[in-house]
């Protein structure tokens, strides 16, 4: 996707193929910078420290990390460890158990000299493949967006939540997908992008790709998205997912649940965008069964921005001594969800609509 009118991919391997190279997010929006990883503990660091961050960039990173890994050490306990370490770094995003699940069958029947170049080689598939499958994502939500201008008649308005976008994928993103066909072909867009504290990742990197590639959109706090809906400024909303159950069940950033609520409240359709790797196949029941990661409480204390003078800075926005609770993620019931859209189509969030669309 579009950074100043280039071209670029979230992740990538070096030109010297020693190591990959990423989009600092953590640095966004106020500079764009790009950083060198060339172990497997500067890809887990990079992970845990969301300089990559988004489901399907994680399993990339920690496919790159696996073989970096490799090339120091690739025999079975080397791999095991390795596979450990990686695996540990946010334990709620699906893709990366199944990017490392990936990569270890590849190279467990492979003697340990041949590993290394082996796992890169699948980490790299495994970014086209990502890449792939989001641009299925897009078409099969492209139908939707276009449907309803014709219905409406003037610009679609779609709330999104946090950053599903290219940023949080190889390329294309998940959500964003669909958004950025949809304006490439020319149906009039209004996005509405929640700020999402608090990391504030819609404002900070939503926005910024959306402004790079020209689709019109407005940052709006977290909660002013019931208000929207209310008014009839909202014609649909459309989220990623960390993890989607078998039933259904998707767990993305905190607060997606609360925008659930308010779409079905106000009869506005809500669409959860995800690849086949997002997809947990081994549990039904979202609220029970998935692991919710507990982030730094310093991240709601904290806020890192600019200021009037360029500089960036981290400034304190509760009392000294405040406590915080940072669960990073919720779960959307499948009951409040319209439809995923996949790179199968459109599946409705039902077990038997989800089996028979995967083969499962």
């Amino acid at each position: 996707m579009n950074v100043e009118g280039r071209a670029y991919r979230s992740i990538w391997p070096a030109a010297d193929g020693e190591a990959i190279e990423a989009i600092d997010q953590t640095l966004l929006p106020h500079r764009f910078a790009v950083k060198r990883i060339d172990s497997l503990e500067a890809a887990a660091a990079a992970i845990e420290t969301m300089v990559v961050r988004g489901a399907p960039l994680i399993g990339a990173t920690a496919a790159f990390g696996l073989a970096l890994g490799l090339r120091r050490a690739a025999d079975d306990a080397a791999l095991r460890a390795a596979t450990r370490r990686l695996a540990a770094t946010r334990p709620t995003a699906v893709n990366l158990r199944n990017a490392l699940d990936d990569v270890d069958a590849v190279v467990r029947r492979l003697p340990p000299a041949a590993r290394a170049a082996a796992a890169w080689a699948r980490a790299i598939a495994i970014c086209d493949e990502d890449v792939a499958l989001n641009r299925r994502i897009g078409e099969a939500g492209l139908p939707l967006i276009e449907a309803l201008h014709r219905k409406l008649g003037r610009p679609v308005a779609i709330l999104t939540h946090c950053n599903a976008g290219w940023l949080a994928t190889v390329d294309w993103g998940t959500a964003t997908a669909p958004i950025y066909m949809a304006h490439d072909r020319g149906t009039p867009l209004q996005v509405f992008v929640d700020e999402t504290r608090p990391r504030n990742q819609g404002a900070a990197l939503t926005a910024f790709e959306l402004g790079q590639h020209g689709v019109p959109h407005v940052v709006v706090v977290d909660n002013a998205g019931g208000h929207l809906m209310q008014r009839g400024m909202i014609d649909m909303v459309i989220v990623g997912a960390d993890r989607v159950t078998a039933r259904g069940d998707a767990a993305n950033k905190i607060g997606t649940y609360l925008k659930a609520l308010a779409a079905r409240a106000n009869r506005v359709p809500f669409y959860v965008a995800v690849p086949s790797p997002t997809f947990d196949w081994t549990i039904s029941d979202g609220v029970s069964d998935i692991p919710i990661e507990e982030r730094s409480a310093e991240e709601v204390t904290h806020v890192v921005g600019r200021l009037d003078n360029g500089a960036i800075a981290r400034v304190a926005v509760t009392p000294p001594g405040a406590r915080a609770m940072n669960p990073a993620f919720d779960v959307t019931p499948a009951e409040l969800i319209d439809g995923l859209i996949t790179d199968r189509g459109v599946v409705a969030a039902d077990a038997t609509a989800l089996a028979r669309a995967f083969g499962r």
